[in-house]
């Protein structure tokens, strides 16, 4: 059961997150909005967001009866969101509350953030939102999906979907991912690494990474990528290869690359330009005001290349980033 007078003191100037939980949403997702945007940060100094859960009912039994909801605000509460977390079913089949569909529209209308994990990309569809736009749901989903919304554009082998307003994620874990995400792009890399060593939880997967992931047999050890992961992030700065991280690791290139999608579901040249433009992002943050010296810490290499990156990464050029999140801004 929440309690509402844990939630119900607005933190004046903090961006709001609200969570709609409609009847038979899925508790886990649930527990990722609250794990990311809803608990106090004493290790920050500072709230990162003002956090609310409300619903169309008084009581609101979870999916399957595990549990029933209550003590949490009205669906107008809906109404006061800066970012709008919609429910999330496994009965996609079964349409949703017209007020809740209506909340989902009005906060769209006035320029709120919406966002579905899992099949809360139905909700979202179902209100009309996401004609014309990108998004993702869980892959055991997308045939239902595309069936009944063939106007979206749906992309079903990713981790989640950033269209600006508009985020969704394929499914459970991927929850945090986009959590992380959105933590990052609102407070920037430093703040989201923060939040993600308190869930003990990998601080960055890029969205574009596949949602099925294969996982290596435990009884093959050898083929941990860990070691070379680590030996390469000791060294972003050196103007490392996809044939040095194969040497390393004592595999062929074609090799490496196998173990990468299978493990990380991604490829080796992705993964290491995350990295570097992860690095490039904390020094930003960390005061280094010279892009040129930036580029070359974090091995992107030019002032030309680091603002190409960052642009197709975090969506604004390096000056734009240290003015939103430079040491002047904390």
């Amino acid at each position: 059961m929440a309690k509402e007078s844990s939630q119900a003191v607005h933190t004046a100037g903090v961006h709001r997150v609200v969570v709609v939980v409609d009847e038979n949403s899925n508790p886990f997702e649930l527990g990722c909005a609250t794990e990311v945007f809803g608990l106090r940060r004493p290790e920050i100094g500072r709230d990162l967001y003002d956090f609310r859960l409300c619903s169309p009912e008084p009581r609101t039994l979870m999916r399957d009866g595990f549990f029933t909801l209550t003590g949490v605000a009205g669906l107008e509460a809906a109404d006061a969101a800066d970012t709008l977390i919609v429910p999330n079913r496994p009965d996609v089949e079964v349409p949703r509350r017209p007020a809740v569909l209506d909340a989902v529209r009005r906060a769209h209308a006035r320029g709120a953030r919406l966002i579905g994990f899992c099949s809360g990309a139905f909700t979202l569809a179902e209100a009309g939102v996401l004609d014309g736009r990108r998004a993702t749901a869980h892959w055991q989903w997308a045939d239902a999906f595309r069936a009944r919304f063939p106007s979206v554009h749906l992309a079903t082998d990713v981790l989640f979907v950033d269209d600006g307003d508009i985020l969704t994620a394929a499914g459970s874990a991927a929850a945090l991912d986009l959590g992380l995400h959105v933590v990052r792009r609102d407070h920037g890399a430093e703040i989201a690494n923060s939040v993600s060593r308190r869930l003990v939880f990998a601080a960055h997967r890029d969205g574009g990474q596949r949602q099925f992931v294969e996982r290596p047999m435990p009884d093959l050890p050898d083929e941990s990528l860990a070691p070379v992961l680590a030996w390469v992030q000791e060294r972003l700065d050196s103007p490392l290869t996809v044939s040095d991280l194969a040497t390393r690791a004592a595999v062929s290139p074609a090799t490496l690359h196998r173990r990468f999608r299978a493990q990380l579901g991604t490829t080796p040249l992705a993964w290491l330009t995350g990295e570097r433009l992860a690095l490039a992002c904390r020094l930003i943050e960390r005061g280094e005001t010279r892009f040129e010296v930036v580029a070359r810490r974090s091995g992107l290499g030019t002032a030309a290349n680091l603002r190409t990156l960052m642009r197709r990464g975090t969506g604004i050029t390096p000056s734009a980033y240290k003015r939103r999140f430079g040491p002047q801004t904390k």
